[in-house]
């Protein structure tokens, strides 16, 4: 599951909103609501049918967590920057942008016939596609009267969250049922809608072009170099023998500038693209950190899970959708008890039991076996649903409590930008992770099957007379012990992300209890 930001939200252009909004202002959040929708969905929507992505672009395994991690790191980029484009351009002007280039990048991403191009038009639907989310906060805020906002919050809370959950399950289905092509030419139909509704729904703003002189291009450029460069050297490190290759060196360098680059815009600009500073509050920066390894686990297990299923198990992309979607049934249903949550469960122990479930949730996928199938990640992913509520929504109203009024949208936009980076290194990591326990697991194993074992001449003989020679039955040993060193792989990868959400539990005792009877901040 993933979640959305409200940064900054910008004064109302037009004179206050009536105590009802009209149909306009409903038509202005319905759009909000459905692009909202669409971004969150196309973040998980290829989990399920990455394995038939890879295979037909020609990516391997490892390669494919580039699919999901491109989209996420440019997210990372344009969620903080959203406030500030709505501000230069109008935000009617502004949707109708980025809705437009998301339509066209995901076609570009329907028609990849390799690798570089799906990677480029994921980025740039993470790019475009991010910017729709924390907008529709904003549309809430600046349409309805304040009478009426909790339906538009609950309108945004819902569509945020059927769009991780349904995800795996509606790209699945193209997969299976059309082609994995149709996951991403379904947003042209959507997208055409969307463009709709923002013409009727929202007034055109006049354009204030003069601000882009006053923006942090240096904390820009360095998100961008930064993020970026970062999430390749641990991408690629491992394929290219670390600091023995010369790209991984100059990736490095690209990385450390880009940071170099965003605190000197915390030095230099009038107003930073991410406030870093506010991490040195001891409450907040440790929601950031615990947001941190919240995304590892959301993208991490989203991601892990459908390629177990479908390598292991044989699953089909629809079939991997479906045990994915259970994590968000949980979510579901306790949406709507949010509020008495809020009011009546101290945030300290909200977060220590989200924390705890969630660990116990990883911990209990991780002794699979080769014969296990979709039904063993049951209990697991409900749980996980469950933990997920309780400490995302905690979180973020913690994050922005945490800072004075004025900051709660840099607060905002930088705990989930501290999701969105857990979750691409998250990812990036355990493709590291995976090719070293594999290849640790397999030798291992391989030192046990001993070519003088008795045993082992008598199971070769005998898988060979049935197979139709010695060489069969040899590569039936290799295929056997490469499944179950996958399988202690998979395992180990769980278990690391138990261990993880342990480890920062404990900065639970940092937070600070909510005010009594505020209410809930506009934030997902």
């Amino acid at each position: 599951m993933t979640a959305a930001t409200a940064d900054a939200l910008p004064a109302p252009q037009a004179s206050p909103a009536p105590e009802r909004a009209d149909l306009g202002a409903w038509l202005a959040v319905a759009a909000g609501s459905l692009g909202a929708l669409m971004a969150t969905l196309d973040i998980s929507i290829v989990n399920s049918s990455l394995p038939t992505i890879q295979g037909e672009i020609g990516a391997s395994s490892t390669e494919g967590t580039w699919i999901a991690t491109s989209y996420l790191v440019a997210e990372i980029v344009i969620i903080p920057l959203s406030a500030w484009l709505e501000r230069v351009l109008g935000l009617r002007t502004f949707l109708l942008i980025a809705t437009t280039l998301f339509i066209a990048f995901s076609m570009m991403c329907g028609v990849s016939t390799n690798l570089t191009m799906m990677i480029l038009g994921r980025a740039g639907q993470g790019f475009t596609g991010g910017a729709l989310i924390p907008t529709a906060m904003t549309i809430i805020a600046t349409r309805l009267p304040p009478s009426q906002q909790p339906i538009g919050t609950a309108m945004f809370g819902v569509t945020a969250i059927l769009g991780p959950v349904l995800g795996p399950l509606v790209g699945g289905w193209l997969t299976e049922n059309i082609s994995w092509h149709y996951a991403f030419f379904i947003n042209l139909p959507v997208g055409a809608v969307l463009i709709s509704l923002l013409i009727v729904g929202l007034p055109h703003q006049k354009a204030q072009l003069s601000q882009f002189r006053e923006a942090d291009w240096l904390g820009i450029a360095g998100l961008a170099l930064g993020l970026g460069g970062l999430t390749v050297v641990l991408e690629e490190g491992q394929r290219e023998q670390w600091f023995e290759s010369a790209l991984i060196i100059k990736l490095t360098g690209v990385a450390i500038l880009g940071f170099l680059l965003l605190l000197a815009g915390q030095i230099f600009a009038r107003r930073p693209v991410i406030r870093l500073q506010l991490l040195l509050d001891r409450q907040f920066g440790s929601v950031a950190l615990m947001g941190m390894v919240l995304g590892m686990v959301l993208y991490g297990t989203s991601y892990a899970i459908p390629q177990f299923v479908a390598v292991v198990a044989n699953y089909n992309a629809l079939q991997a959708g479906h045990v994915v979607l259970l994590a968000g049934i949980p979510s579901l249903i306790l949406m709507p008890f949010t509020p008495l949550l809020m009011k009546y469960i101290d945030i300290r122990i909200a977060v220590t039991f989200g924390m705890l479930v969630m660990a116990y949730s990883c911990w209990n996928d991780s002794d699979l076996t080769a014969l296990s199938v979709g039904g063993a990640f049951t209990v697991g992913q409900l749980l996980r649903g469950v933990g997920t509520i309780f400490v995302m929504l905690f979180l973020n109203q913690a994050a922005i409590r945490s800072v004075p009024p004025a900051f709660a949208g840099d607060a905002s936009g930088l705990f989930n930008a501290a999701r969105n980076i857990g979750g691409s290194v998250g990812l990036a990591m355990l493709a590291t992770i995976q090719d070293q326990r594999l290849w640790f697991h397999s030798r291992r194993l391989e030192e046990t099957l001993s070519a003088n074992s008795l045993a082992v001449q008598d199971w070769v003989a005998g898988t060979a007379r049935s197979m139709g020679g010695t060489s069969a039955a040899i590569r039936s040993i290799e295929s056997n012990v490469q499944l179950q060193a996958l399988v202690m792989t998979y395992n180990d990868i769980f278990w690391l992300l138990a261990l993880g959400i342990l480890i920062v539990t404990p900065l639970v005792l940092f937070l600070r209890p909510l005010p009594k009877g505020a209410p809930m901040a506009a934030a997902h």
